[in-house]
């Protein structure tokens, strides 16, 4: 039976097809699954093979420990370089989504608290 490897949903391309250059290099039959049009489904690398689910498993923790390893360092030397993004950065890049995301978090705060000042101004 199929053994759900890695989920491969906000995962970057280069990331991604690292892993299949890694699975392909030592022999692990894999296959992939689409979320669909829909997006309904499971964007995933499956195992075809249970009994490689333990190399498959080890190799892919490695190459995630190599991998954090290299993003942090990167990040660190733009901290350094002084050229990370900042907040405001993000913010002015998106601004719409900003928003839109500030008013849902009030939206979510107002429909959670009015029952409670209902009942303050009951008192």
């Amino acid at each position: 039976m199929a053994r759900l490897l890695f989920k491969l949903a906000q995962v970057p391309a280069d990331e991604a097809q690292e892993i299949r250059a890694l699975l392909d290099d030592n022999q692990i039959r894999y296959y992939e699954t689409d979320a669909g049009f829909f997006r309904v489904g499971l964007d995933a690398i499956w195992l075809a093979d249970d009994s490689q689910e333990e190399q498959a498993r080890g190799l892919l923790r490695a190459y995630q420990d190599e991998r954090s390893a290299r993003q942090q360092a990167s990040y660190a030397e733009l901290v350094e370089a002084g050229q990370a993004p900042s907040t405001w950065q993000h913010f002015c890049a998106q601004p719409i989504r900003v928003l839109l995301l500030v008013c849902a978090i009030i939206f979510v705060a107002g429909l959670t608290l009015v029952p409670f000042l209902m009942l303050l101004k009951q008192a």
